[in-house]
């Protein structure tokens, strides 16, 4: 008598055994990840959720809607910037133009970390071999980091559907939305896995899968940007950010466009589950570039080693300040044809920017974002100590005669360095664009110069909240991402939401000089450099106390 195991046939008795563990896997991943995941669905459905609101009280009638969309559709900067034009007529197509684009690359980005942390990065750790020796199929960690990015995925989809419904949009265009979103994260989750199987190590895998994220981006800006009905517009097309606009949830909503990406998904997995199985564990598929026979003089020095570290990230970061400066000048030539006789448009650009002066407002706004965005850099910068300690490759540092104070200041420096060069640069690129364009590059170039850098001491205040985590409770460090969270909703939120000032003040941002046309107060951001000397310091005495890892 034949028995059932038997009898099934042995390519699935494979595949059972390749996945053993899956559950267990994932909701560890889910665990461990719960307030990454968590903090991106509240900033996302947060912002969906303001963006209508602020919609409504900015843009109350359809004519005022129509002049905005015939202001936009015919500045090809603003298009390429922010998505196609077609439905800005309406309200939910003008509420979420922004949102499209922008939490599209959100979610990659999300499904990106997701995935890779899952896979390359707890096979990088060793953490794989060991899971690995136990009771657990080769591809569990695969497809649990897939899975947890599926989950997060849906729960950005349900929130942003739900933030978007609340204020009083179509239900179910708010969830064709939120379905793009997430069939976008989707793609890139895939991408990361097929990423995964390709490179080494973490780093390169991350370096392929932001490459394919930057030239999605720019693809659909181009197509956008290009005049309607030329061969130049169908390059939206081939991107999968491109994909989400095209789906037109507040136009005629196409569902059907929801099955390209979905394909696309299931295709790009497919090949990543092929190639996991025909790798060794710890290897990429790509060939491993050799490095040099001797070390170079640089990494004989904590710093010189760091640098290694930390260049790529640096270098990138630079790259895409220096577009975004160039992106903001062009924006700053054309804010009034493009706000027009809009008197609440104007309005809500003088509460962001502080001045009453249009062009200076849309400056200092954006300088304040970019304020933000150096942040989000320092305070990955800062965490790098987190990630060296944990990842055991500290000890043999800290094993020669280097010691704590000396090793944690070679990471540091590029925290509070670092954007010191992004301000710099996003500061000069917008002053040569905006000087260009009203004859005086000198002083454009004093101006927003000086409004870049204003930003420094609430940047360097993250940092300090990186580094005292990590000295004082290090498990926690990761805590500093909320604080910045925390900070950009109150900061970027707070006057579209009318919150009261005491808690605006909360935000390190919200005491920065509204610069270029506002006053320059000096006293703010000494105490805010003073705070930010004080928590660093704190975060340094209490590592030469602690035990590492």
């Amino acid at each position: 008598m034949t028995s059932q195991a038997s009898a099934r046939p042995a390519g699935l008795e494979l595949v059972g055994t390749e996945l053993v563990g899956t559950g267990i896997l994932t909701r560890l991943a889910l665990r461990r990840d719960r307030i990454m995941i968590a903090s991106w669905i509240y900033v996302l459905a947060a912002f969906a959720y303001v963006s209508v609101v602020s919609t409504k009280k900015l843009y109350p009638t359809a004519a005022s809607r129509q002049a905005f969309a015939a202001g936009a559709g015919t500045d090809r900067v603003t298009r390429a910037v922010y998505g196609p034009a077609a439905d800005l007529h309406t309200l939910g197509g003008l509420a979420t133009w922004k949102l499209v684009v922008f939490g599209a690359v959100a979610v990659a980005v999300m499904s990106m970390f997701i995935v890779v942390r899952h896979t390359r990065g707890d096979e990088d750790a060793g953490r794989l071999e060991l899971v690995g020796a136990g009771a657990v199929g080769r591809l569990a960690a695969l497809t649990s980091g897939l899975l947890t990015a599926l989950l997060a995925n849906l729960g950005v989809a349900l929130l942003v559907a739900v933030g978007l419904a609340v204020p009083g949009l179509p239900w179910v265009d708010s969830l064709g939305l939120g379905l793009g979103m997430a069939a976008v994260g989707c793609v890139f989750a895939a991408i990361t896995a097929l990423a995964a199987q390709l490179a080494g190590s973490r780093r390169p895998a991350i370096g392929i899968v932001t490459s394919v994220i930057a030239l999605a981006y720019l693809l659909r800006a181009v197509g956008d940007a290009a005049s309607p009905g030329s061969w130049a517009a169908s390059l939206s097309w081939p991107s999968p950010i491109g994909w989400s606009q095209q789906l037109r949830p507040f136009g005629p909503l196409h569902w059907w466009v929801l099955g390209i990406p979905a394909l696309f998904t299931i295709a790009v997995t497919a090949v990543a589950y092929v190639l996991a199985g025909r790798r060794d564990l710890g290897t990429g598929l790509l060939p491993a570039r050799p490095g040099p026979p001797v070390a170079g003089a640089s990494l004989g020095s904590p710093l010189g080693l760091a640098w290694r570290l930390q260049r790529g990230t640096l270098l990138a970061w630079t790259a895409g300040f220096a577009v975004y400066g160039l992106v903001i000048g062009g924006l700053a030539t054309g804010i009034g044809p493009l706000v027009g006789n809009n008197a609440a448009a104007r309005e809500l650009f003088v509460k962001l920017g502080g001045q009453a002066g249009l062009v200076n407002a849309l400056l200092a706004a954006m300088m304040g974002f970019m304020g933000v965005a150096a942040s989000v850099y320092a305070v990955q910068a800062a965490l790098r100590l987190r990630g060296e300690e944990s990842g055991q490759r500290a000890e043999p540092v800290l094993a020669a005669a280097v010691g704590r104070i000396r090793w944690a200041w070679s990471h540091l420096v590029f925290a509070v360095a670092g954007p010191v060069v992004l301000l710099l640069l996003v500061g000069l690129t917008t002053g040569l664009v905006y000087g260009a364009h009203t004859g005086d590059v000198g002083k454009a170039l004093g101006q927003l110069l000086g409004s870049a850098l204003v930003q420094l001491p609430a940047v360097w205040l993250l940092a300090g909240i990186a580094v005292a985590l990590f000295g004082l409770v290090p498990r926690l460090a990761a805590a500093a991402w909320g604080a910045l969270v925390a900070f950009l909703v109150l900061t970027e939120l707070g006057s579209a939401l009318n919150l009261s000032k005491w808690v605006t003040d909360i935000s390190p941002f919200s005491h920065v000089p509204k610069l270029p046309g506002g006053a320059f107060t000096a006293t703010p951001l000494l105490w805010l450099v003073c705070v930010a000397v004080a928590l660093t310091a704190v975060g340094l005495v209490a590592l030469r106390r602690r035990d590492l890892a």
